[in-house]
């Protein structure tokens, strides 16, 4: 009965209590309520910052996106983008070049026509009419630029070893020739050729206009010669291969057109006025419309040019009586 009464007094104890607690103040309970606000904010400021909130210990971790290959592939550099810049179409091939042993040069008069044998109207240097460009027509000789080193050419020394070469009776003078020739830079056979072509290279020779010797230097050239003699054949050689150097000087080079000079060519001469002098007293006074075919595709290649392959086609001089 004692232990019933007790608990019963407990019971009324706490209700009252209750009831108390229902009729207090209600700033009161707002301050409780702030007080307790606040703790827990403080609590939580001094938690780390990376423990203010608990991980999700059931959810896997998530690895980084695998890169995409597929969208890199597509990607170009700016350079990438740019258009190739055009090539340009390649040039023409270069024309095939002529045959060995014919000359090979910039031709300004139409085909050269070079063969390797001489014929009667061409040969290693080139075909008569090409030679002798515009001879025919009003505005004269044109001659081509040849070079001294353009020319197909023997040189004297193994000419003179043929047993056929027509340069037998130079024979004597070779040193003299090749003296002169190394001393003023022409060569040797350039210059026997010359004596070939204007006296059978004999130094006995004068021309009907007073010409001395085996080259047919005029007089106007005979100062100093020893003892008078024009005809000194090293007096003679020297003489000439000095002028005709100075000329080829003269003619920038040109081999062709010094050539001419020597037979009294020069550029814009015409045919007719070539072989003017054929109706004069002095018929032989004409230029040989032949000359230079003689000259680079007779003598320069060991061949005379007087046979037994006549080389030309003008033969003007033949009308002419012999001296």
């Amino acid at each position: 009965m004692r232990l019933l009464t007790s608990t019963l007094a407990l019971v009324l104890t706490f209700v009252l209590a209750e009831a108390s607690l229902a009729h207090e103040n209600p700033a009161g309970l707002a301050a409780r309520h702030n007080r307790l606000a606040h703790r827990d904010s403080a609590v939580e400021a001094r938690a780390p910052s990376g423990a203010r909130r608990c991980p999700n210990r059931n959810q896997k971790p998530t690895s980084a996106p695998a890169p995409n290959f597929a969208a890199a592939k597509n990607l170009t550099t700016p350079s990438s983008t740019k258009k190739p810049a055009s090539t340009p179409a390649p040039p023409p091939p270069p024309p095939p070049p002529p045959p060995a042993g014919v000359i090979n040069v910039v031709s300004h008069c139409g085909p050269i026509g070079a063969t390797q044998q001489t014929t009667a109207l061409t040969g290693p240097n080139g075909k008569i009419d090409w030679l002798m460009c515009g001879f025919e027509s009003p505005g004269g000789w044109q001659p081509p630029y040849v070079r001294v080193q353009d020319l197909i050419t023997h040189s004297l020394s193994s000419a003179l070893q043929s047993p056929n070469s027509p340069f037998k009776a130079c024979g004597p003078y070779l040193s003299i020739f090749e003296k002169y020739a190394q001393q003023y830079g022409i060569p040797s056979i350039i210059m026997a050729s010359f004596s070939m072509q204007e006296s059978g290279c004999n130094p006995n020779t004068v021309g009907g206009g007073g010409e001395q010797g085996m080259m047919q230097i005029t007089t106007d050239k005979c100062g100093g010669a020893p003892g008078g003699n024009c005809k000194d054949p090293d007096f003679n050689i020297r003489t000439a291969t000095k002028f005709f150097a100075d000329t080829l000087k003269a003619h920038g080079g040109n081999i062709l057109s010094s050539i001419g000079a020597y037979n009294g060519f020069y550029v814009g001469l015409t045919k007719e006025k070539a072989f003017a002098a054929r109706w004069s007293a002095c018929c032989r006074c004409q230029n040989n419309g032949d000359y230079i075919h003689q000259f680079v595709n007779g003598w320069l290649q060991n061949i005379n040019a007087y046979g037994p392959i006549k080389l030309g086609k003008y033969f003007n001089l033949d009308v002419c009586p012999a001296h």
